[in-house]
């Protein structure tokens, strides 16, 4: 099996996740070279699709997908912010869906077949797909999103653009969503009627452009020894790049998955069980995920032993009413507005210093604009937030979704009457 071929078909037939064989060590030389993001990015996937893109094509898809900035703010002398939300959606997801746009673009070019990707969204995934894969010959986009559970203006990037890009406003959480999504992925009827795929960090093609930035942040601070990643978690795909980016040279101290009042992941790591539970609600609301599915791909990582799990991961959960604390605290203290996804990256990093006391260098990954979260923050800090223009003509747009229960039945009726 290889890369276009996972891509392509988002989940294995036996309804697992794909995983690459091998993972390459580059090394810290190549880490520490001069290298635009491109070419990092080049660098860096090019080992996993070399079998399917030559050099010169995956340079092309890099240069196109990622041709937006990245910055970095400091906090203090040892915190740093990674602000990953400079994209035309204004979040991290950007990275991923503009690069398995370009590149299943590439693969269908002068090809007549077309395919349907099915995409579940607790936010941002749901918008940065819709805008990366928007009018892109021979592909159909269907979002499902879980209905009064995605932020105002989540709601309209990915309900108003049209044209191949179909939005379901589901009954249920996202969870609910996810379940839909796999279950067509494994049925007959829909398999021999569709090509179907999917954009969500099931795909393999949404981790390996996940793992760059880390790579980017690393070489930024200008370190050569390890530091700390603190990453805002919830099904799990961002933190899971990580860990590829740690296992091809990137030295890193702990990586720490922070979550909110979702909290299967550290009740993981304490007990070692994975306790099925519904998501809950919360202000960080692209995180509320019931249990993560890259949760198996990180067990295969560590070879199904939680013990291992731990000496690479950290995981604390964070309640809404510390989330509103730290957004405030930030605000007030260094003149910074972070939007909640952020905040409990930022909870999770200072729980790490106070347990272990170390001053090595630091570095939240901030995965989005908090101008996407007005409606929540604006309440926190009592003012009012300016809005990005892109966000601002979103908002003026009108929703365009179909409703739909949370049963797959549902959805195959829709799909064959399509």
């Amino acid at each position: 099996m290889g890369f276009k071929d996972a891509l392509f078909q988002g989940l294995a037939p036996d309804g697992g996740l794909y995983m690459p064989e091998t993972i390459p060590h580059l090394g810290t030389d190549f880490f520490q070279s001069e290298l635009s993001y491109p070419e990092l990015a080049v660098g860096m996937i090019h080992p996993f699709t070399k079998d399917d893109l030559t050099h010169a094509q995956l340079s092309d898809i890099c240069e196109s997908a990622f041709d937006f900035p990245l910055s970095i703010k400091e906090l203090n002398e040892s915190d740093s912010v990674l602000e990953l939300f400079h994209g035309p959606t204004l979040a991290f997801k950007d990275f991923a869906a503009r690069f398995m746009a370009r590149t299943m673009s590439h693969f269908l070019e002068n090809k007549n077949n077309e395919i349907t990707i099915l995409v579940a969204t607790s936010g941002d995934t749901g918008s940065a797909v819709a805008n990366g894969f928007f009018n892109i010959e021979g592909i159909n986009v269907i979002i499902l999103y879980p209905s009064n559970r995605v932020s105002a203006l989540q709601e309209k990037q990915l309900t108003t653009l049209g044209e191949n890009i179909i939005a379901l406003e589901i009954d249920g959480s996202f969870d609910d969503c996810q379940r839909m999504v796999k279950a067509a992925f494994q049925d007959d009827d829909l398999q021999n009627r569709y090509s179907l795929s999917s954009a969500n960090s099931i795909n393999v093609a949404r981790l390996l452009p996940q793992s760059v930035y880390y790579a980017w942040a690393w070489k930024q601070n200008h370190e050569t020894g390890p530091i700390i990643f603190s990453v805002p978690s919830g099904n799990f795909g961002n933190i899971t790049g990580g860990l590829l980016a740690n296992r091809m040279g990137i030295p890193m101290e702990k990586i720490i998955a922070s979550t909110n009042s979702n909290d299967v992941f550290p009740n993981y790591l304490k007990t070692g069980n994975v306790e099925k539970r519904d998501a809950i609600h919360t202000i960080s609301n692209a995180m509320d995920v019931g249990v993560p599915s890259n949760l198996d791909r990180i067990q295969n990582l560590f070879h199904q032993d939680v013990n291992q799990v731990k000496t690479e991961i950290s995981s604390w959960s964070f309640s809404d009413k510390e989330t509103k604390d730290c957004i405030r605290h930030i605000q007030n203290e260094f003149d910074y507005l972070i939007d909640p996804h952020t905040a409990v990256g930022v909870l999770g990093l200072n729980e790490y210093r106070e347990k272990t006391n170390s001053n090595s260098k630091g570095v939240v990954l901030s995965t989005a604009h908090p101008g996407k979260f007005s409606d929540v923050i604006e309440p926190i800090i009592g003012k009012k937030i300016t809005l990005p223009e892109s966000l601002q003509i979103a908002m003026k747009k009108d929703k365009n979704s179909i409703k739909m229960s949370k049963q797959f039945s549902d959805l195959k009726e829709y799909l064959i009457a399509a």
